[in-house]
């Protein structure tokens, strides 16, 4: 299968899927990373978005300018910004993502523009199926911990039973609504802990 991928000045070149290991890619981006805390976050989801990999779509769910704005602040002499062949969200679901990048937006640590990236980006991924940390193209579920704990703490410090972080924003929200969202007298007695909460150590 052919891919369509850009450089860094966004001029179209092909490359197979095959070509794009994310390890590989990962490496490369961090070999040229600005030095920010989140360069490993951003190189991890932008290492899978390129190779096909995770839920994201063009431009990782960002705007095109704003996209060639991360690339350029954050790993400014990488060469080849990605695959251009992801579908984009549904039309249907834009409010149900400005609702989760508001309420990450709402609970920043340090007001810059990374928050602003990756607030979008985390709403965007959390529009797929899979787990949040795989969807985003993440490597694990602890750096999804950590890259929210680093952005937007006030938030992910409420998470203190380790709710798995898609079902936890969702449950803020409906919480800020007034919505009552699992009828169960306790999270420990639920048939469905499992499907809310991760393994202990995940």
């Amino acid at each position: 299968m052919m891919y369509i991928a850009r450089d860094d000045g966004l001029n179209i070149i092909e490359t197979t899927k095959a070509s794009l290991d994310h390890q590989a890619l990962y490496e490369r981006l961090m070999s040229c990373a600005s030095g920010k805390g989140n360069d490993p976050f951003l190189a991890q989801m932008l290492a899978s978005w390129m190779s096909g990999k995770g839920a994201l779509p063009r431009f990782m769910g960002l705007n095109e300018e704003t996209f060639k704005a991360m690339i350029s602040g954050s790993f400014a002499q990488f060469k080849n910004a990605g695959l251009q062949t992801r579908c984009d969200i549904e039309p249907d679901r834009a409010s149900e993502l400005e609702d989760v990048k508001t309420l990450l937006l709402d609970h920043r640590s340090h007001r810059s523009d990374e928050e602003l990236w990756i607030a979008q980006i985390v709403a965007t991924g959390c529009m797929g199926s899979d787990h949040l940390w795989s969807d985003l193209g993440l490597f694990t579920r602890k750096s999804l911990g950590e890259m929210l704990l680093y952005n937007f703490r006030p938030l992910a410090e409420q998470n203190i039973n380790n709710m798995r972080w898609k079902k936890f924003f969702y449950r803020q929200l409906c919480a800020k609504e007034g919505f009552i969202l699992c009828r169960s007298p306790s999270c420990e007695t639920c048939s469905e802990y499992d499907v809310c909460f991760a393994p202990e150590g995940a």
